[in-house]
């Protein structure tokens, strides 16, 4: 049986051709690892690494350095950095309802570090203008999910961008599922950080990430982790510097290359066009569904404010089983579950039950969209 890949919002699959042929470069003819030598190989790590941060720069319109592009070893981590690095007793933070587990365990582990949530309605959106009142005096960041894991939700970050400058209170973005989905700008969203995976909508290999940070920001967060970076080599200090103070260790060089291949792909295809694609996509999706009884959308109904991931509740069904005839009658993939945001799932009222969620990507076509449509049919 021929199988259909909707599971975009956990990895994206399949990936350009040239990811997979840089990092066998990278393993096969250059070998090199970062800051340690200057050999022409080593050269070579260099310079793909530096492009790797210029694209990141240029396409999130990060008005900062290259330099204050981390590369991390994920999205989780890059949140984990930017939580445990920059929050201290006492402080409060300010997140959304609609959360995935990469920000509320991290919270949760800092007991003398208080949180408020954004509330979000039925679709999942949450308005801005609630945070005023959820502002207080020890308030030293706001972090929000841009786009929902769970029903493709997206937060309006511009407006909550400048409710956070009005108040001076520093704003970091998690751009898991809008990051090569979604139009993202780090200076017109008044960020303070963002924190991106390699794996999901920019097309790269799975264990590395981004987080970029202002010069303001990067100065007041203290590195997690600290080691040897191959500069400043005659200290047991951490460099002051950016990329290395947050950089300590061998890189995936790996992931580096297939990550950088990726960003080039995407350049020349541009977000425009990869948006244009997911919106027909989702827009045909929606339509097909809409008149399927006893199938409930968790999410917007329009793509205004959305990306393309679909959370259906089959009312009538064990949505478990239902993910399980997907594959095993229709060769159908895709994820259920709680999709390790339960507060998401309690704002849209699947808490515990779960949701069976369709994500699309920019391989998939019509057809992909019309079996996908017609076996729920069958389902439900």
């Amino acid at each position: 049986m021929n199988t259909i890949y909707l599971d975009n919002a956990a990895t994206s699959f399949p990936k350009p051709e040239t990811v997979a042929k840089a990092m066998v470069r990278y393993l096969n003819e250059v070998g090199a690892p970062l800051n340690r030598s200057v050999y022409q190989n080593a050269q070579d790590a260099e310079l793909v690494t530096l492009s790797l941060r210029e694209q990141l720069k240029r396409f999130f319109h990060f008005p900062e350095k290259a330099t204050h592009v981390i590369l991390t070893p994920g999205n989780t981590y890059g949140l984990n950095f930017l939580l445990k690095g920059y929050l201290h007793p006492g402080d409060h933070v300010i997140v959304s309802s609609m959360e995935h587990n990469a920000v509320m365990r991290p919270l949760l582990q800092m007991p003398d570090v208080s949180f408020d949530r954004i509330p979000a309605d039925g679709q999942g959106c949450i308005d801005p203008d609630d945070i005023h009142r959820l502002v207080r005096p020890n308030t030293k960041l706001i972090l929000i999910n841009h786009g929902s894991n769970v029903s493709g939700s997206v937060q309006d970050a511009e407006a909550v961008g400048a409710i956070a400058a009005q108040y001076g209170i520093p704003f970091g973005l998690d751009g898991a599922q809008t990051a090569g989905h979604y139009p993202l700008d780090f200076a017109r969203f008044q960020l303070s950080a963002l924190s991106v995976p390699g794996h999901k909508g920019l097309l790269g290999p799975s264990g590395i990430g981004a987080l970029l940070l202002t010069e303001d920001m990067a100065r007041k967060l203290t590195p997690l982790i600290a080691g040897g970076t191959g500069s400043v080599s005659n200290s047991e200090y951490l460099p002051e510097y950016l990329p290395d103070r947050f950089e300590s260790g061998t890189m995936n060089l790996p992931g580096i290359y297939g990550w950088e291949s990726a960003m080039t792909y995407i350049s020349e295809r541009g977000i425009d066009a990869l948006r244009a694609h997911e919106v027909e996509l989702t827009k045909r999706f929606l339509e097909g569904i809409q008149d399927i009884p006893r199938v409930r959308l968790c999410g917007p109904t329009g793509m205004e404010n959305r990306v393309g991931v679909l959370s259906l509740d089959f009312l009538d069904r064990d949505n478990a089983a239902v993910s399980f005839e997907l594959e095993q009658r229709f060769g159908i993939l895709i994820r259920c579950g709680l999709h390790c945001a339960p507060s998401a799932h309690r704002s849209l009222g699947t808490f515990p039950k779960g949701t069976v969620r369709f994500s699309l990507g920019y391989a998939n076509t019509e057809a992909d969209v019309d079996a996908a449509v017609a076996a729920i049919r069958a389902l439900a």
